[in-house]
C-alpha cells in the first residue's frame, strides 16, 4: 500500500530542470529533522502549453533523485486530472489529484442522494466535534442539502479513482481530491459530508484539497481575513481527525494546501495548528520554481536577463490570453503594472527585486510577479533559447530555487 507521509509537498517544475536544487532544499530540512516527502507535478493544461509529456515528470524526478542520492519515498502528480485526460499518465503517474471542482453543484441522482441521507441519517445526530469550539447543528434537511451541492462530484471521483485502480492495481498509488477550484469555499461540515460520500464510493483519499475562505493568488501572499481562515483550518484538521476512523479512511489522511505557495502571512497560522492537532499537510508551491528561473536568469545579465525583459515585454500585449485560464487564482491591477520600456531599462537585481516575493522590499511588485507567473507559455515558444539560458545560468538559477524552497516554504512552515 502506497502511503503517502506526514509531511509532503508538490514541487511543480514547469520546464524540467530544477529537479536537483529542489531536492537540496529537501536534504536541507532533513538536516535540519525534518522530513519532508517531494511529489513533482505538473498538469495536463502546463504539458500542453509546454509541449512536453507525463513521462518527463518520471524522468525528471528519478534523474534527481538518482543524482542527488535521496533515499526517502518521493511521488509524481498526476496533477489535476479527470475521466478525460487521466489515461495518458497513468503508466509515469503514482499520485494522483482528482479534479472534480467543475461537477460541484451539479443534481445528484434522486434515488442516491435519498440513499446517501438514509445511510448517514446519524451525522444530524453529531452535535459536537473535539477541536471545534461551536456546536454542530447538522440537521437532515442541511445534510440533504449539502449532499445535494457534492454528491455527483463525489461520484465522478470515483469514477476517475477506478479508471486508475483498473490500470494500476490496487494500493500502488496514492489519491487526493481536490475542489479547491470551486467558486464557494467548503465548510467544515461540508467537509465532514463529502468525507462520508467518499467512504461510500470507496475513493481512499490521502489528502483533500478544499477550497478555503480568502483568496489564494498565484505566487503571492493570501488576501483574506487571516482569523477567520485560522478557525476554519483548524475546524478542517478537527474533522479529518474525527471523520477518518470513523469512515475507513487511512490514519494518514490530511488537509492539501492549493496555490499555498507563498502564503506568508498564513504559514505561521498552519504551523501552529500542525502542531495542535498533530496533523500532516501537503503544500503545493507550483510555479514558483518557474519565477525563480527567472529571478535567476536576470542576476545572471546578458542573454538571460535579456530573456526576463523579453518575457515580460511579450506578456503585456497578451494580458487577456495569458489571464484567461487564471482568472479565479489571480488580482492583476494592469496599471501597477511598469511599461516595457521602463523594464528595459531595469539591471539584474532591480528585475530580480521587482519580481522575487520580498514583500519587505519597496520594489517587490506582486502585479508584475502574477503576470509573469502565467507567462510560462512566452518562455516555452522561446523553445532552445530559453531552455539553453537555463542551462548556461545552472548555478544561480539552482541557487534561486533552493534557497526560496527552503528559506521562503520550509523554514517557515516546519522549522522554525
Amino acid at each position: 500500500m502506497f502511503c503517502l507521509p506526514c509531511y509532503s509537498i508538490g514541487i511543480g517544475d514547469r520546464f524540467g530542470h530544477q529537479g536537483c536544487a529542489q531536492l537540496d532544499a529537501l536534504i536541507r530540512a532533513a538536516d535540519s529533522g525534518v522530513q519532508i516527502t517531494p511529489v513533482w507535478n505538473k498538469s495536463y493544461r502546463e504539458h500542453t502549453i509546454i509541449g512536453t509529456r507525463p513521462k518527463s515528470v518520471r524522468d525528471e524526478a528519478d534523474a534527481a533523485v538518482r543524482q542527488k542520492g535521496w533515499t526517502g519515498p518521493y511521488f509524481v502528480d498526476a496533477d489535476h486530472v479527470n475521466l478525460k485526460i487521466v489515461d495518458g499518465f497513468l503508466d509515469c503517474s503514482d499520485f494522483f489529484t482528482l479534479d472534480v471542482a467543475d461537477f460541484i453543484g451539479k443534481p445528484a441522482d434522486p434515488t442516491d442522494l435519498n440513499a446517501f441521507v438514509s445511510r448517514h441519517k446519524d451525522l444530524s445526530s453529531i452535535r459536537s466535534i473535539s477541536g471545534i469550539e461551536k456546536p454542530l447543528a447538522i440537521d437532515k434537511s442541511m445534510l440533504r442539502r449539502i449532499a445535494a451541492r457534492y454528491l455527483f462530484a463525489v461520484r465522478e471521483a470515483g469514477k476517475i479513482f477506478r479508471r486508475i485502480e483498473q490500470a494500476k492495481g490496487s494500493g500502488h498509488f496514492v489519491i487526493e481530491v481536490s475542489m479547491d477550484e470551486s467558486n464557494e469555499p467548503q465548510t467544515p461540515i461540508d467537509l465532514l459530508v463529502i468525507l462520508a460520500a467518499l467512504a461510500d464510493e470507496g475513493v481512499p483519499a490521502q489528502t483533500l484539497a478544499p477550497k478555503f475562505t480568502g483568496r489564494f493568488n498565484k505566487g503571492v501572499d493570501y488576501v483574506g481575513d487571516a482569523i477567520r481562515f485560522e478557525r476554519e483550518f483548524r475546524d478542517d484538521l478537527a474533522v479529518i481527525r474525527f471523520a477518518a476512523p470513523r469512515f475507513g479512511f487511512q490514519n494518514n489522511l490530511k488537509l492539501s494546501v492549493h496555490s499555498g505557495s507563498d502564503k506568508f502571512s498564513l504559514y505561521p497560522i498552519i504551523r501552529r495548528a500542525l502542531r495542535d492537532f498533530n496533523a500532516g499537510l501537503h503544500l503545493k508551491t507550483a510555479g514558483t520554481t518557474w519565477l525563480e528561473e527567472l529571478v535567476g536568469l536576470a542576476m545572471s545579465g546578458g542573454d538571460g536577463l535579456q530573456i526576463a525583459k523579453d518575457v515580460y515585454a511579450a506578456a503585456l500585449p497578451r494580458f487577456d490570453e495569458l489571464c484567461g485560464p487564471y482568472a479565479t487564482v489571480i488580482e492583476i491591477d494592469k496599471s501597477r503594472l511598469p511599461d516595457s520600456t521602463t523594464v528595459a531599462r531595469w539591471t539584474g537585481p532591480q528585475f530580480a527585486a521587482a519580481l522575487r516575493h520580498d514583500p519587505a522590499c519597496p520594489a517587490f511588485n506582486p502585479h508584475l510577479r502574477q503576470l509573469l507567473h502565467i507567462a510560462y507559455k512566452i518562455a516555452a515558444e522561446m523553445d532552445m533559447r530559453f531552455l539553453k539560458a537555463l542551462e548556461a545560468s545552472e548555478s544561480i538559477i539552482a541557487s534561486q530555487v533552493s534557497d526560496n524552497l527552503f528559506d521562503r516554504h520550509i523554514r517557515p512552515l516546519w522549522l522554525d
